[in-house]
Order: structure tokens, then sequence, then C-alpha cells
């Protein structure tokens, strides 16, 4: 079994707080590529966000993550249920899961090990859907300092598997029958606070505390505050959706 690469469950309930929603349009496009809708397995659900939207189009929705922190912090919803279980091993019985997701977190896990549980669990004609999202875009004057924080200040600390969201991907390992899916982008009418407590959720902010032994969120959040002009004291931010869409 492969070692779990924790860089969240520190700071779970910031994970919990200050992360963008999915979009309802991407739960309905998963839910028409499967024709059963009785289990849908959401892996490394952190706080259960995808568990909460798959919600609404299947009869029951499992949630997993390896960190109990994660799960503790996840919120409450009827028809999904929370286990803290490794991606490579759901607990779940073979062949009883229609649509299996993952949020932003497949380019953590030991990929062989979880395609072959995913195999396992997933009934004939079953879908895998991993997706995930980079940086994200507010406006010309907020956007390259953005870029400047997460290439110039935070480049060293990434995690080397960071590289698989870069690509979107598309390079990612993917052992099964690809299919076809459309874009999806993720908004949010966000304040300077909110963007600030999304950056202390980033696994490199992590590491740079840890290297440097300061924090490095003051210096951006001067240079946001110079240019943030909003009437409201709300920008509409986006985030890019890439999906990898597979049938067994």
């Amino acid at each position: 079994m492969s070692t779990f690469k924790d860089h969240f469950s520190d700071n779970s309930s910031g994970y919990a707080a200050f992360r963008p929603e999915y979009p309802a349009g991407l739960f309905s496009f998963l839910s028409d590529q499967v024709e059963g809708h009785d289990l849908a397995w959401d892996c490394a659900t952190g706080n259960g966000q995808a568990a909460r939207g798959l919600a609404t189009h299947f009869r029951a929705v499992m949630g997993t993550d390896a960190s109990s922190q994660q799960i503790a912090s996840a919120v409450p919803h009827r028809g999904v249920s929370y286990r803290v279980a490794p991606a490579e091993s759901s607990g779940l019985a073979s062949a009883s899961v229609d649509l299996v997701t993952v949020a932003q977190a497949a380019h953590w896990f030991d990929l062989p090990l979880f395609y072959a549980e995913v195999k396992r669990v997933l009934r004939p004609g079953g879908v895998l859907a991993l997706w995930c999202y980079e940086r994200l875009r507010v406006d010309p004057a907020i956007d390259p300092l953005i870029e400047s924080f997460y290439s110039d200040t935070l480049g060293p600390y990434w995690p080397p598997e960071r590289r698989w969201v870069e690509g979107g991907y598309r390079e990612l390992p993917f052992p099964f029958e690809e299919l076809s899916a459309p874009s999806f982008v993720m908004r949010a009418e966000w304040s300077l606070d909110q963007i600030m407590g999304y950056f202390a959720t980033w696994s490199a902010v992590k590491a740079y505390r840890a290297a440097l032994n300061r924090d490095p969120l003051p210096g951006p959040r001067a240079a946001l505050e110079a240019r943030w002009i909003s009437n409201s004291g709300r920008k509409t931010l986006k985030w890019p959706l890439s999906l990898r869409l597979g049938r067994v």
C-alpha cells in the first residue's frame, strides 16, 4: 500500500471554508454518462464538496478520504456517507459502484493501485471521472500578481505532483476507454479575505512556512489590496476545470 501524502489535514477547517464550489452542470453531465444511479463513490472527498453535488443525482454517495481530520470537517448531507479510507482500498463491495469521482486529488495517488480499485468496484459500464483546476483568474490587474505569487514566490515549494495539475491531467496515465467531455468553469464572488484564505490552503504555502519559518501571505495581500478596486468588495473569480472521463 502506498504512503499517504497528507498536505491538508492540519488545515482541514480552512480547506472546508475556502475552496470554490463545483458547477451543478458538472454533476448533471456525469449523471448522464451512467445508466445506474444507485451508488457514487467520491474518493479523496475532503470536505465533501463533490459528494454533495453527486447526491442530487444518486440514491447514495460514499465519500472517502485517507485523512480523518478531513472527514471530521466534511459537511453532513442527506444521502452522503463519509468514511476514512485510502484511495487504494475503499472498503466498497466489488461491482457495486456506478460512478467514481476524484476532484483535485488524483495526482496524490498511487495510480496503479487506485485504478485497480476502481476497476474492482465499478459495475460493468461504470465511469471514472477525474478533474482538477489550476490558477484562478480575476481580471487583468489582479492576475499577474497571482501568477507571480504562484510561480516566483512559491515555485520551489510546490510538490512534484503539482505538474499533473499544471498540465490539466492531460499527461496523467489513464488506462480506460476515454470519453469526451465539455468544458466547465467554477465561478465564485469572493472578497480579498476569502482569496487569502484560499491561498492559505495551498500545499506550497505550508511548505514555504516550514522551510523559511515565515509567512508568505502578507506580501501578496498588500499587493492585491493596492489593485483591489470593487464597489462591493467582491470580485468574480474563475477556475477552468480539466476533466478526464473513462469507462470500464
